[in-house]
């Protein structure tokens, strides 16, 4: 984050010029990383759902590949947070806001759809599937951020993915149809 192209440069092995020749500054590296990061995060999010037939399965599916992901990808995840980080790369120019916008769209309507096809089966009550996307995107986003902040990962006092998958259960119980459904994993 704190490196300047040149030092970019020097550490990928490449000529400066060349460097320049495709990217005018870090903001237009930082988003040329996103954008291909981000579509295959996006089609990893695609796949997790097309396995289970349950939309609970599918939501659990990309619950799992999220803290998979951001286990595995912790650095690309600050790229991926890239709106959250301005204060470290500088404003962000119209352009990238939007294309990183539109990525955060895509995902949570993968989300949304999961969650409308629950509605449709009767797996889950009628809801704003769009607002219930966000609202999980948040809260799982949330205890990801626990794992960054050392006295947060202290009070926290359980594994990660642990806390992770008891908020989703407990998300998921409170989305059923009827609250006497039973809850599959």
């Amino acid at each position: 984050m704190n490196a300047n192209l040149d030092e970019v440069a020097q550490i990928a092995g490449v000529a400066k010029g060349t460097l320049y020749r495709y990217f005018e500054n870090k903001a237009d590296l930082y988003v040329a990383l996103l954008a291909e990061g981000g579509a295959v995060f996006q089609e990893r999010m695609e796949e997790a759902v097309r396995g289970p037939t349950r939309a609970s399965d599918q939501i659990r599916q990309l619950s799992r590949f999220y803290v998979d992901h951001w286990t595995r990808n912790r650095e690309h995840f600050q790229i991926f947070w890239a709106l959250d980080n301005q204060d470290v790369i500088g404003d962000l120019p119209d352009p990238i806001v939007q294309e990183i916008t539109r990525l955060w769209q895509s995902c949570l309507q993968i989300l949304a759809d999961a969650v409308d096809r629950g509605v449709a089966a009767g797996e889950f009550a009628p809801c704003d599937s769009w607002e219930i996307a966000n609202i999980l995107w948040t809260m799982g986003n949330g205890v990801i951020e626990t794992e960054l902040n050392a006295p947060r990962r202290k009070l926290r006092d359980r594994p990660m993915e642990q806390v992770f998958g008891d908020m989703l259960e407990i998300f998921l119980r409170g989305m059923r149809s009827s609250p006497d459904a039973p809850a599959r994993h």
